[in-house]
C-alpha cells in the first residue's frame, strides 16, 4: 500500500512536471511568434515612415512649382511680358526705335 502512494506521488510529481515543462514550451513558442511580429510591425512602421517623408517631400516641391507656376502667370498678364515676346518672337518694334538690319 505504502509502494503504490509513493508511486502515485512520485507519478503525480512527474506528470506536473511534464505538463509545467509543456506550458513553458508553448509560452515559449508563443514569446518568440510575439517577437517576430514585432519586429514585422517595426519594419513595416520604418518603410510607412519613410514613404510618409517621401510624399511630404512631394508634396512641398509641388507647392513650390505651383507657386512658380502662379508667378510666372502673373508675369505673362504684365505689360512687359507682352512687349518682350511682340520683340522676340513677332519681331515689333516701339515707334522710336531705329531697326539694323544685317545683310545676307
Amino acid at each position: 500500500m505504502k509502494r503504490s502512494k509513493k508511486r502515485r506521488n512520485h507519478q503525480k510529481i512527474a506528470n506536473n512536471y511534464l505538463g509545467m515543462a509543456a506550458i513553458a514550451i508553448v509560452v515559449l513558442i508563443l514569446l518568440v511568434g510575439l517577437t517576430m511580429q514585432s519586429n514585422n510591425l517595426k519594419t513595416r512602421i520604418a518603410v510607412y515612415d519613410a514613404k510618409a517623408a517621401a510624399l511630404k517631400q512631394s508634396i512641398e516641391d509641388e507647392q513650390d512649382r505651383t507657386k512658380e507656376i502662379d508667378e510666372q502667370k502673373e508675369y505673362m498678364q504684365t505689360d512687359e511680358y507682352i512687349a518682350e515676346v511682340a520683340r522676340d518672337k513677332l519681331g515689333l518694334v516701339k515707334g522710336n526705335e531705329i531697326v539694323f538690319e544685317e545683310e545676307k
